[in-house]
């Protein structure tokens, strides 16, 4: 699989770290409640097809991406810095 980095190009997956689904950007407010919390922390959905993840350019520029992907084909389908998403 290959990921197209905004500021380095097209790079292999290996450059790269997951962390997951990109809802960790939508944190709750520090003052929600203990509910939803634990649903921020320990419930995900495992979707198969289109999903939108959060990776780490740990080999190149560091930067973090919101990755579109499909998680059947593999196929890379946008991958965008995080800190230009919209929350």
């Amino acid at each position: 699989m290959r990921i197209t980095c905004p500021n380095c190009g097209e790079r292999d997956r290996r450059e790269f770290y997951y962390q997951g689904d990109a809802l960790a950007l939508s944190r709750p407010a520090s003052d929600a409640g203990p509910e939803a919390w634990d649903d921020y922390l320990h419930n995900r959905d495992n979707p198969a097809g289109d999903t939108r993840d959060l990776w780490f350019h740990e080999a190149g520029c560091g930067a973090w991406l919101v990755v579109e992907r499909n998680t059947v084909t593999h196929a890379v389908h946008k991958a965008t810095l995080a800190e230009k998403v919209k929350r």
